[in-house]
């Protein structure tokens, strides 16, 4: 944690806990070293699922060549942060409404799902026109991988052999103008498979245009970029993956590519801090039980991986009776909610924990608050704090209220 974010956690009282802290100069810099690494016909587009505070998307505006949405709510909400940020409509699953909203909106890119979606479009547009790209599941081997979009049967985009339907509905509205192809087929892989995958993905749909006779300007990947919250300093190889692309890319010299990362761009820009309110001993083992928990944090219960954290003591104790604590064993950290699914990591070792101390977990930026559960109980939210180089710490768009 860097000074100036354990600086706010130094002065915040028990009553700010929980509390997201955001180090917004880290997200800069990190958005800065992903785009300084990638070749100039890769669009960098922040997946804003990934993480839609108000203070993240604005930061990363100057930082990204546009947003991607999945929802009329994001896209709502995206717009009006960021009024000129070139914005991208995805997702399967669009309503009438959502589409039409879209259409209104003047997305820059709309991604097609189905020819049945494509339709809808089509009698949705009236003397407007749309760029659009056709979401393709391409059907290849991903091997192991944290979670597959495609390669199998799959909601998500259409079979290679349902395109051609889509084309003539395209060739017969002049409205419709095809920019290219919506290809993201996995989520979690390092830089060399994300590499082989673009590689596979590129060399298809380069053989499509050409069979096809359609001239294809760009394709999207999406995003799927590992984050190993095993191994907090190991990030994604963004320059092997961007020497890579330049490789991938000469041999298509007139295409575009666009990526749309989410959670290796803000994960580790995030901290959520709490604080510890017992220490108990069940059979042998320790548990730690925290304010907060898996509602305000799901990642860890979400995809089963112990939260990587630090211990912030807190050195003052008024009680008369003895503080508990765990020393240099394995604790099991848990939090307020009565199941034993709220699990944020589980037997990790510690030299020393204590009722009071406070515990700071990392890589929580993306894919933590925003898809918990947290009206389950109805605890108070957490606090939201932003720290910037550019001005005081401040608190978030989102004050602290009853769930």
């Amino acid at each position: 944690m860097r000074p100036a974010l354990l600086d706010l956690v130094g002065r915040m009282t028990d009553d700010d806990l929980p509390a997201y802290v955001y180090d917004l100069p880290g997200l800069r810099e990190h958005a800065d070293a992903i785009r300084a690494a990638l070749p100039d016909r890769v669009e960098l587009l922040y997946a804003a699922k990934a993480n839609s505070d108000p203070r993240i998307l604005k930061t990363l505006a100057g930082h990204v060549d546009g947003f991607e949405v999945a929802s009329g709510g994001e896209l709502s909400h995206v717009r009006g942060l960021v009024p000129d940020a070139p914005i991208a409509f995805g997702g399967p699953g669009k309503t009438q409404q959502e589409l039409t909203c879209a259409l209104a909106a003047a997305v820059e890119r709309l991604h097609v799902e189905s020819e049945h979606e494509l339709r809808l479009v089509t009698a949705l547009l009236g003397d407007r026109s749309v760029d659009v790209l056709l979401r393709v599941n391409l059907p290849v081997d991903l091997g192991q991988v944290a979670l597959a979009m495609g390669g199998h049967p799959s909601p998500f985009g259409m079979d290679p052999a349902q395109l051609d339907r889509c084309l003539e509905l395209i060739a017969a509205d002049p409205r419709i103008r095809l920019r290219g192809l919506h290809l993201h087929l996995a989520s979690g892989l390092d830089a060399r498979a994300q590499l082989a995958l673009v590689d596979t993905i590129l060399a298809w749909a380069g053989d499509w245009a050409q069979e096809r006779r359609v001239a294809l300007a760009e394709v999207n990947v999406g995003g799927g970029m590992g984050v190993d919250y095993a191994r907090p300093h190991k990030l994604f190889d963004w320059s092997a993956f961007g020497a890579g692309l330049r490789r991938i890319l000469a041999r298509h010299p007139h295409l575009a590519l666009r990526i749309e990362p989410g959670r290796s761009v803000s994960a580790y820009c995030g901290w959520y801090v709490t604080q510890v309110l017992d220490i108990k001993c069940s059979r042998g083992q320790s548990f730690a039980v925290l304010r907060g928990g898996t509602h305000h944090l799901r990642t860890p219960a979400a995809k089963q991986h112990d939260q990587p954290f630090e211990v912030i003591p807190d050195d003052v104790w008024l009680r008369p009776w003895a503080r508990p604590e765990a020393r240099a064993e394995p604790v099991t950290l848990v939090g307020q909610l009565c199941t034993p699914k709220d699990v944020l990591a589980r037997n990790v070792p510690v030299e020393r924990l204590r009722v009071g101390d406070r515990v700071a977990f990392a890589m929580a930026g993306a894919y933590a608050w925003n898809i918990s559960h947290h009206a389950f109980l109805m605890h108070p939210r957490p606090t939201f704090h932003h720290v910037d180089e550019a001005d005081a710490p401040t608190t978030g768009a989102y004050a602290r209220q009853p769930s």
